[in-house]
């Protein structure tokens, strides 16, 4: 789980949100993250609300209207109730004028104070998204994630089956690479995981015998792709640790399982890797299968009641 300072945050959006830092530099080691209170009410971004204080409050002309029609007393308390919430920062939008008692209040308390050239729905909509992705929960697996027909397939298995080998061939075929070796993995929602490349590794893909290959410079730049979300699990195995072939089940549907990722339970197509299969026909009829019973279309079941259906037919013995 991330967490992230005031300055880490102005720094990662101060261009983008057109930001300028007017007061409350002290602060700028204030510390955000997922659930740091422990009421359920206030969230990490949103408007100016002194009942419900979000880390991180948005002060549009409205919430300024309702400050300077304040008698000086109490608008003196609320600026104290303002600022003894320890809020994140506070962000002033439209690049409106800041009152001066709430600079002092900000200063005084080393509360950060941004101002912005944007609209506060802009500022809101765009800091929850940026906060959503970079305080979710996280994690790094092994393997190669790709985009195939246009779904997020990690490419799993143990050091010597072939995942980038198999990522090559798929690559070469019109699919695309998110990340070889070490993907990392966020969960952006309840039950939506979303894959991404270290900075370190972009566009590149390790193959044995011909080392660390560029695959944006050799492939073009549709060959890659920053971030897919997770939807498929394909796992290499060698045939000798693979004992499907004994279950007669499984060589109707497949070895079919489940493999949790950051608590959710993802679909897991396992491969069995042996000399002279082809393992990029493999992934794609594998993702292709995959899709279709997404659908509902289900080539397994659709046998057994044929089977089911012909035997039911047959004159009794």
């Amino acid at each position: 789980m991330e967490r992230i300072t005031a300055r880490q945050l102005y720094e990662k959006v101060q261009e983008r949100l057109a930001l300028r830092w007017v007061a409350g530099v002290r602060g700028e080691g204030r510390m955000l993250e997922p659930n740091a209170g422990r009421e359920r009410r206030p969230s990490l971004v949103g408007y100016l609300n002194l009942i419900y204080p979000n880390r991180v409050q948005v002060v549009g002309s409205e919430e300024l209207a309702y400050l300077d029609g304040l008698e000086a007393r109490q608008r003196w308390e609320t600026l104290q109730r303002i600022v003894a919430q320890r809020p994140v920062a506070l962000i002033v939008t439209k690049d409106q004028a800041i009152p001066a008692d709430l600079r002092e209040a900000a200063e005084d308390s080393g509360t950060p104070l941004w101002i912005s050239a944007l609209r506060g729905h802009e500022i809101y909509t765009w800091l929850q998204y940026h906060l959503t992705r970079v305080l979710a929960r996280a994690q790094t697996l092994h393997g190669v994630l790709m985009e195939i027909y246009s779904i997020g397939v990690l490419v799993s298995g143990e050091p010597g089956t072939g995942k980038s080998e198999l990522a090559l061939d798929l690559i070469t075929r019109g699919h695309r690479l998110v990340a070889d070796d070490a993907p990392e993995f966020s969960l952006i929602a309840p039950d939506v995981i979303d894959g991404t490349c270290p900075e370190l590794l972009r566009d590149l893909l390790e193959v044995r015998g011909l080392g660390v290959l560029n695959v944006r410079e050799m492939y073009g730049h549709t060959a890659v792709k920053d971030s897919k979300y997770l939807r498929l699990v394909l796992h290499l195995q060698t045939s000798g640790e693979h004992s499907g072939d004994r279950d007669g089940m499984q060589r109707l549907t497949g070895v079919l399982g489940q493999r949790e990722i950051l608590g959710v339970k993802m679909p897991q197509i396992t491969i069995p890797v042996a000399p002279g299969r082809n393992l990029a026909v493999l992934a794609e009829a594998a993702v292709r299968n995959h899709m279709l019973k997404n659908k509902g279309i289900d080539p397994a079941q659709t046998f057994i009641d044929r089977q089911a259906h012909q035997m039911q037919r047959l004159p009794p013995w």
